[in-house]
Formats: structure tokens, C-alpha cells, sequence
């Protein structure tokens, strides 16, 4: 907004990225959602508001496989960006995030702008109507949309057919970085360590 750098060094553009390496465009094309206006804080408040109840939801102490699932989201999403010639994902990331949100919450009930009610796993699609409506393509939430089921199928429902196995692992490196280690049932604490404890030490230090 501050005009220090245009969407141009932003968007992305395989060419650039490949020829000159210009790698932050992998990035940053996931954060540029368009002039502040309607389109602009609709984004933010929906990415924001699904990320969160992620996180706090079914992601909850599981930090890893939170940030495992954006990073699986944004290589697809930049996969099919190399052959639809797409610019900005980020929109497309949002409408992931509530997708998978959706799926997992199927029976809540939602109401949009006091207009229409509906169950949750209807919201994407209401969303990529009301961007129909604006005047916006709805490719990029088509694609969010895939990217979500993609997700949603290979983590909670192939798992669970018969015959089938977990897919998308974790890996063990982003455990050790976001994930707090289990206490060991069987540590044995120093001694000075357990007088460190005793209610009596306490209200000495203090």
C-alpha cells in the first residue's frame, strides 16, 4: 500500500523464479491479496478466523502436521499454478484452509451475511458464488477447492477405507522443530532437582 514494492516483484512467474532465481516469488504470491477493499479484508477475515479454529480444533498440539499440511497445500497449489498461468494464490489458500475446516465440522450450521443457512461443507462453494458474483474468476477457488479435497481425502478418508494406509507423514524434522518432546514416563529427576520441587523450597524463594 505504501508503494515501496509493486505486486510486479510479487506475482508469480515460473520463468523468473527458474531462470533468474528469483525464489522469494514461491512465497510471496501467496501473500499478496489485491488493494485494500471489500475483496482485500474478506480474505483476511476468512483466512484468519479458519486458520485459527484449525488450529485450535482438530490441528490442536499437533503444530507439525499443521504446518506439514501448508506446505503440501502450497507445492500443489504451485504445481498447478506452472500450468494455469496463475499469478496470486493466496485466495486459493484461504478457500483450502476452509474447506478442510468444512469437512471436518459437517454438521454446523452456518448462515452468510443473515441470507442463506446452510451445513458447513457447503461454505466453499457458497464462498466461490459470492466470488462469482463480484466479478472475480473462480479458478483460483476451483483450485483451492482441489487442493483442499486432496488433502481432506488423503488424510482422514483413504486412511480409514479398507485396504487403506496414511499417506501424508509428518516429517520427523518438522516434529522436532514445532512439536514440544513428550515427557519420559521414566525419568528419574536429580536430587537436587526434587528438593528444587518441595512445596517448602518454593515459599522459601519466594
Amino acid at each position: 500500500q505504501l508503494e515501496f514494492i509493486t505486486p510486479f516483484q510479487l506475482y508469480f512467474n515460473p520463468d523468473l523464479i527458474f531462470r533468474k532465481l528469483q525464489i522469494w516469488r514461491l512465497i510471496t504470491n501467496f501473500l499478496f491479496f489485491g488493494p485494500l477493499g471489500f475483496s482485500f479484508f474478506f480474505n483476511m477475515i476468512f483466512l484468519y478466523r479458519y486458520c485459527r479454529m484449525l488450529e485450535e480444533g482438530s490441528f490442536r498440539g499437533r503444530t507439525a502436521d499443521f504446518v506439514f499440511m501448508f506446505l503440501f497445500g502450497g507445492f500443489l497449489m504451485t504445481l498447478f499454478g506452472l500450468f494455469a498461468s496463475l499469478f496470486f494464490l493466496g485466495q486459493a489458500f484461504t478457500i483450502m484452509l476452509v474447506y478442510v475446516w468444512s469437512r471436518r465440522n459437517p454438521y454446523i450450521r452456518m448462515n452468510f451475511f443473515g441470507l442463506l443457512n446452510f451445513q458447513a461443507p457447503f461454505l466453499p462453494w457458497v464462498l466461490m458464488g459470492f466470488s462469482l458474483l463480484l466479478g472475480n474468476s473462480i479458478i483460483i477457488d476451483l483450485l483451492g477447492i482441489a487442493v483442499g479435497h486432496i488433502y481432506y481425502f488423503l488424510e482422514d478418508v483413504f486412511p480409514n477405507q479398507p485396504g487403506g494406509k496414511k499417506l501424508l507423514l509428518t516429517p520427523s524434522f518438522l516434529k522436532m522443530v514445532f512439536d514440544t518432546p513428550e515427557e519420559d514416563p521414566n525419568y528419574n529427576p536429580l536430587p537436587e532437582d526434587r528438593l528444587e520441587n518441595q512445596p517448602g523450597d518454593q515459599d522459601l524463594n519466594q
